[in-house]
């Protein structure tokens, strides 16, 4: 006797069971929209309640993501330290993955100096810089090296010192892979804390249409477009750069150093530029990110070193458009001549200092870093403040589409990376709180070859 099939649930869902079946690129979009429309009312009808409410959700969903921040980086560093055991050719992979890193930065740069000469930002601003004042901490490279060890090790954490938490989570993963055995305990530890916080995190990234909202309406509530337009230039020239690394320089190397379509990258990718572009946010876009570089083909073991590595390394948008062209609008503004030996030093600042950005919103510190390295006025950065909202969220962007390619372009090299995936990128929702759930059926019957010897 066979059993009789259910029959099929003809209830109309709920009004919220609807809002989480639309699609979260659809909620994002709809924050957008309706952040820009409740910011512009605050701004035109001085509604103070309304603006202090959007200013409220905004900082209170950055908050939440800033929260997870030290828990996320350390035990996803140690984790991924820790099972490069499990890498076949670990070491070169590293190697190679850094190397990679620093190639795209050099591109990334030499493509915001270009525009930034090419359309010289700074003249013509009528910006006043009288009254400025340099910011109370600035970057400097004294600052910056000794700043990587810290004094105090609950210092590090209390104060979100993400490049100090980057150093402690390095040796405390070296150490346990040297210990061996001995330290399973230790490392069990870290997996089951990794676990816990991802699943928060997760919670919280499912708040970011409303975090969009907020975000989105205070700005335009606090600065609204007059702001703009004096900076109009240097704007669009940060957005014109990002969009063509974004773009164009990815989608060649995907095609030309890597073999594969870069349609298919950004099919699979989206999700994570997307929340990177409204969070403002490496770090908190991590799981994410390292959901989407999982499924479009990367090995996990490799994509758990590669990816917390570049989220709080890897920031071709902060560290290297945007300091590029700001430190060209600051000399301009202030009338100081820049020879080809300082277009070089910009460079190699962007190259190496990128790691001073650590992942977090805003790129303040790798900007005065590049300014003092050059002796311009640090005072200039105050010109920057407030717009930088605006600017962070194509920075951020960028930022996070290059932490995704870089491994897929090593993988491929490589010939770790499963075609299959790659080429079949899953739609499958990635807002849940499974981060370890299996990626894609793909990989199991993929196009995936051991790594050479």
């Amino acid at each position: 006797m066979s059993a009789t099939a259910p029959a099929p649930d003809t209830r109309t869902p709920s009004g919220p069971a609807r809002l989480l079946r639309t699609p979260f690129w659809v909620q994002i979009i709809a924050g957008l929209v309706l952040g820009v429309v409740l910011g512009f009312i605050a701004r035109q009808n001085d509604v103070s309640w309304l603006s202090t409410t959007l200013d409220t959700i905004g900082k209170t969903f950055v908050q939440l993501l800033k929260l997870a921040v030290p828990p996320l980086v350390f035990t996803a560093i140690v984790v991924s330290i820790a099972n490069l055991r499990n890498v076949t050719n670990a070491a070169r992979l590293a190697a190679r993955t850094l190397l990679w890193f620093g190639i795209t930065s050099l591109i990334a740069v030499s493509i915001g100096l270009t525009i930034g000469l090419l359309t010289d930002p700074g003249h013509g601003t009528n910006l006043s810089t009288t009254g400025l004042k340099a910011p109370a901490d600035s970057g400097s490279w004294v600052d910056f090296l000794t700043g990587i060890i810290p004094t105090n090790i609950a210092e590090a954490f209390l104060k979100v010192n993400v490049l100090q938490i980057v150093f402690l989570a390095v040796v405390a993963g070296a150490a346990i892979l040297k210990a061996g055995e001995k330290a399973a305990p230790v490392l069990r530890l870290n997996e089951s804390v990794l676990e816990l916080v991802q699943t928060a995190l997760w919670w919280v990234i499912r708040l970011a249409p409303l975090g969009t909202l907020g975000l989105i309406g205070k700005s335009v509530a606090k600065y609204g477009w007059d702001l703009l337009r004096p900076l109009a230039t240097f704007t669009a020239d940060i957005y014109v750069g990002c969009a063509l690394v974004l773009f164009v320089v990815y989608s060649l190397l995907l095609r030309f150093a890597g073999g594969l379509n870069p349609v298919r990258f950004f099919q699979g990718a989206w999700p994570a530029i997307q929340l990177a572009f409204v969070s403002r946010s490496s770090v908190g876009t991590l799981p994410v990110t390292r959901r989407v570089t999982e499924r479009l083909g990367v090995p996990r073991e490799y994509a758990s070193f590669a990816v917390p590595f570049g989220a709080t390394t890897k920031m071709d948008g902060c560290a290297a458009i945007y300091p590029s062209i700001a430190a060209i609008f600051v000399a301009q503004v202030y009338g100081i001549h820049l020879g080809i030996g300082d277009y070089l030093l910009i460079a190699f600042v962007s190259v190496i200092g990128s790691a001073a950005t650590a992942g977090l919103t805003g790129a303040i510190v790798m900007l005065t870093l590049t300014l003092s390295t050059l002796g311009l006025p640090l005072e200039g950065v105050g010109l920057l403040l407030a717009i930088d909202p605006i600017l962070d969220m194509m920075r951020t962007a960028t930022n996070v589409a290059g932490q995704v390619v870089v491994p897929i372009l090593v993988s491929a090299r490589e010939k770790t990376l499963d075609l299959t995936a790659y080429n079949a990128p899953t739609s499958r929702e990635l807002y849940e709180a499974d981060a370890d759930a299996p990626v894609v059926p793909a990989q199991a019957a993929g196009e995936r070859v051991p790594a050479a010897a």
